[in-house]
């Protein structure tokens, strides 16, 4: 059995934008968590940091290597963590009203995942309200 965590989000801001705060470390250290070494090149390994969780046998990093990096239309990395080996994709689509915004975060295998699945899904959700937020406060491009 393998979940997939799908979400879409309505951004009134050009793909360019977007991209920029899902690709340059300083910007998604403000909404997600602070990657080291990430560049939106394929091939590129990064890590990010995160807090511990020992009762799910994760130690805080999470191990990604970018997979596909098309600016302005589609990022995709992998995510492994703890038992989690999965892959996130970021899908941008230019809108009348700005950009629609999918995440896909693929991968949650068998029942040793399933807490890992509820966990993230619903923290994928906060995080990505976040970005709204920021992105809220600027000028509309």
């Amino acid at each position: 059995m393998q979940r997939d965590i799908k979400h879409q989000f309505t951004f009134p801001h050009a793909p360019k934008l977007v991209w920029e705060y899902l690709t340059q470390p300083e910007l998604m250290a403000q909404w997600l968590m602070t990657p080291h070494d990430f560049q939106p090149v394929v091939g590129q390994k990064f890590q990010f940091k995160t807090k511990p969780i020992p009762k799910f046998n994760f130690d805080g990093n999470v191990y990604c290597e970018v997979l596909v990096a098309q600016p302005f239309e589609k990022l995709s990395y992998s995510w492994k963590g703890g038992s989690l080996d999965s892959v996130v994709v970021w899908t941008l689509q230019q809108t009348d009203k700005g950009t629609v915004l999918t995440l896909e975060h693929k991968g949650f295998k068998g029942i040793k995942n399933l807490m890992s699945y509820f966990i993230m899904n619903r923290g994928w959700i906060k995080i990505v309200k976040r970005l709204l937020k920021i992105l809220h406060h600027l000028k509309l491009v």
